[in-house]
């Protein structure tokens, strides 16, 4: 992901699009060696095989930009800040990682390419760049969706038998989500703050929306820890993980369609809290 003084949105041509999406893969593929090879030095054989999946998912994106590529030869990308962000995972104690902490970075990483390649496409100069940036945006949107369901997976391995849960409700949790954005502080936010109440209005339009027209069925609103509710971002990454896994599941195009659109306003909501 480019810095914060990067403007995702200055990309002059395809070439320096794809030249970028490469890069951002190559970057991903280097620190998942470092901490593949990291863990297997530190005798974690189970997380060093957790990376190894990584480096197997971000060489198959990698795969996929080169076909983009073409014939094109990939342009010097010059950023201000390193793309990819092991978020602490190369010099904490390795008894302190667990597989379900490694997923949960590459799941961020994933989400703010996402965020990343939405910009570029709402402030493409040219309708080709648009198209390429909102193509990129639904590969990283697949990214994501997949990695959280390791995450998941994870997660579930860590608390099975967990008590402390309950059933859910979307339009109730939209409803909450709604809440918790319009109790933040302005002072917290400052000049966001027209965005942050965008986000509590679009939480809920979600609401009513889906009271209207229930979503399908997900197993994820079984069992809902009792915590998701507390706090802005749990919150938003429970939505998150119901989205993604309904669109999996939806029989219509234009079911699925509605969920990944509900899943993709989610990510910008999660992409703001996190800055809160």
């Amino acid at each position: 992901m480019p810095g914060k003084g990067t403007e995702p949105w200055a990309l002059a041509s395809m070439g320096e699009l794809l030249s970028l999406a490469r890069a951002m893969e190559q970057e991903a593929i280097d620190g998942y060696v470092a901490l593949a090879a990291r863990m297997r030095t530190e005798n974690r054989p189970d997380l060093a095989a957790v990376f190894e999946r990584l480096i197997a998912e971000e060489k198959g994106h990698l795969g996929k930009v080169d076909q983009w590529l073409g014939d094109r030869k990939p342009e010097p990308v010059s950023l201000a800040e390193p793309l990819f962000d092991d978020e602490g995972a190369g010099v904490v104690s390795p008894e302190l990682l667990t597989s379900y902490r490694a997923f949960s970075m590459a799941v961020r990483n994933e989400e703010r390419a996402f965020v990343f390649w939405s910009y570029a496409a709402a402030h493409a100069p040219s309708e080709e760049i648009r198209q390429a940036a909102e193509r990129m945006a639904r590969e990283e949107l697949g990214h994501v969706a997949t990695l959280r369901r390791e995450r998941r997976r994870a997660f579930h391995e860590m608390r099975r038998g967990d008590p402390d849960s309950m059933k859910g409700d979307l339009p109730a949790f939209e409803q909450r989500l709604s809440e918790l954005l319009s109790r933040v502080p302005a002072s917290a936010f400052d000049e966001r703050a027209e965005r942050v109440r965008g986000f509590a209005k679009e939480a809920l339009g979600r609401a009513s929306a889906l009271s209207d027209v229930p979503a399908g069925e997900t197993p994820l609103l079984q069992h809902v820890p009792n915590s998701v509710t507390e706090r802005l971002v749990p919150l938003c990454e429970f939505l998150l993980d119901c989205y993604l896994d309904l669109a999996e599941r939806e029989a219509t195009d234009s079911a699925r369609a509605r969920m990944q659109t509900f899943a993709s306003d989610v990510i910008r909501c999660l992409y703001a809290a996190r800055e809160l």
